[in-house]
Order: structure tokens, then C-alpha cells, then sequence
């Protein structure tokens, strides 16, 4: 998923217990998902973030100079501005958009 094009909301949203642990039928096993794929998303975001920052990186190592460079503050704040990864994380699994799989409930299935 491309976090930048997300409709994910910026601002924190209350949901329904209900919906979450519909597919999982574990409410417990849902914020375990949610909380994986929004740390993979979390990397993802500083990875792309660094790459982009490193352009900048000055290996002056001077302290007087101080550099103010506009398209970094400018970056920077889109970052700032994008959807926390936990909201991502949880519009992509409401939307049915997280592959996950239970080993446990696989393996119980082949034992049976």
C-alpha cells in the first residue's frame, strides 16, 4: 500500500470493538495485526524518510554554521502531516487489505 496516497484519517477515530474482531473473532488477536503491520509501516516511512533526508546531510563538522534549507523543512513537514502509522494500519485492516495467517490454527487443522 502506498501510504501517501491513503485515505486514512489524520486525527484519531473512534471505532467499533464489533467490527474489528469480525474477521479474527479476537479483539486481542485484531490489535496484534493492527500493531505489526503498522510497525512495518512505521519502517517503511522512516526509510523513505531517510533516503530523502540524506540528500541534505552536510559532513561539515563545523558547529558555527548552521544551514537552513528550505526544501528539507518542507519535507519534513509532509512527513509530520501524514496519518500516523497506527491509523494506516488499522483503515488497511477495516478495508480488508491485511494478509495475516494463525500457524497455530493451520497446524490444529492438519492434525484433525
Amino acid at each position: 500500500m502506498d501510504y501517501k496516497k491513503s485515505k486514512a484519517p489524520v486525527n484519531t477515530v473512534t471505532r467499533n470493538i464489533m467490527d474489528l474482531c469480525e474477521d479474527t473473532g479476537n479483539i486481542y488477536e485484531s490489535v496484534a495485526i493492527i500493531a505489526k503491520r503498522a510497525n512495518q509501516i512505521s519502517a517503511e516511512i522512516k526509510q523513505d524518510l531517510s533516503k530523502k533526508l540524506a540528500e541534505f546531510a552536510s559532513y561539515n563538522d563545523s558547529l558555527e554554521e548552521v544551514f537552513e534549507n528550505r526544501e528539507q523543512i518542507e519535507i519534513s513537514r509532509y512527513y509530520e502531516k501524514l496519518p500516523k502509522p497506527t491509523l494506516l494500519a488499522t483503515e488497511e485492516f477495516v478495508d480488508g487489505n491485511v494478509f495475516w495467517r494463525d500457524l497455530n490454527k493451520e497446524a490444529q487443522k492438519e492434525d484433525e
